[in-house]
């Protein structure tokens, strides 16, 4: 089964060598498809460096400029499906998913279009020096999103995924039109609404190691009014979807 993980970048250069070395000890069938955003502290020049270091496992697409996690995405899945991708994965550059996890991730993808890696079902955690404010607002977050959409999946927002490339491939992705972070709120409703079979192992959701983070309360809360939009927008899919049950 040939995984590729689709890492976007931007500032990254003290996380990715770690990163990568650690993806490639995993007794997976692993690539590795870094999309940078024309990283300023080098990290498209270091993603270059090892490709040359691990030659057929890391390709990379160059980008102008800081263009936003959906089209990231979105070209990082088209060109995953260029390179043979059997199963694509989404995840932080940062550590704050476990890479270890991949190694339940695919079992579980064999049974399933979905595998969500979820700090909210049974057995997930977040990181244990994380404010108590912070964790609050993580969970609200969370909770807010799914209510709003009246949708059942434990975590909503987690950016660890495992697609299997027949279900990402139906898709809609021109249709996805979020960017940030609810992009991964659309993503996953959209999913739900199309019948994948999506399965939620638990994880626990460390820090990122080194570098600032992204996340700020200004995208939160922007977040929180782009949910309505989300709904609205697939008014149509929702009054005819015959959802699956999602299995944590």
């Amino acid at each position: 089964m040939k995984i590729t993980i689709v890492l976007p970048t931007y500032n990254e250069a003290e996380n990715l060598p770690k990163l990568v070395s650690a993806l490639f000890m995993l007794p997976l069938d692993l690539a590795v498809l870094v999309v940078d955003d024309n990283s300023p502290d080098g990290t498209g020049q270091i993603a270059e460096d090892l490709k040359s270091t691990y030659p057929g496992r890391v390709n990379i697409l160059h980008r102008m400029g800081k263009l936003g996690l959906r089209s990231a995405y979105i070209e990082g899945f088209h060109k995953a499906f260029e390179l043979g991708a059997e199963v694509v994965v989404q995840m932080d550059a940062d550590f704050s998913h476990d890479p270890l996890v991949l190694k339940e991730m695919a079992q579980q993808i064999t049974d399933c279009d979905v595998v969500i890696g979820s700090r909210y079902t049974k057995g997930g955690s977040l990181d244990e020096h994380w404010p108590l404010w912070r964790k609050f607002l993580s969970a609200f977050g969370n909770t807010y999103a799914r209510t709003i959409l009246h949708f059942p999946l434990h975590d909503v927002t987690t950016g660890f995924r495992m697609w299997r490339r027949e279900a990402l491939s139906k898709m809609p992705l021109d249709r996805i039109r979020s960017n940030g972070y609810i992009f991964l709120v659309e993503m996953a409703y959209v999913a739900y609404l199309m019948g994948f079979d999506i399965v939620e192992v638990p994880i626990h959701f460390e820090d990122r190691r080194f570098g600032k983070s992204k996340m700020s309360l200004k995208i939160q809360l922007e977040a929180a009014t782009r949910i309505w939009d989300v709904r609205w927008h697939y008014r149509d899919m929702r009054s005819k979807s015959h959802p699956h049950e999602i299995k944590a």
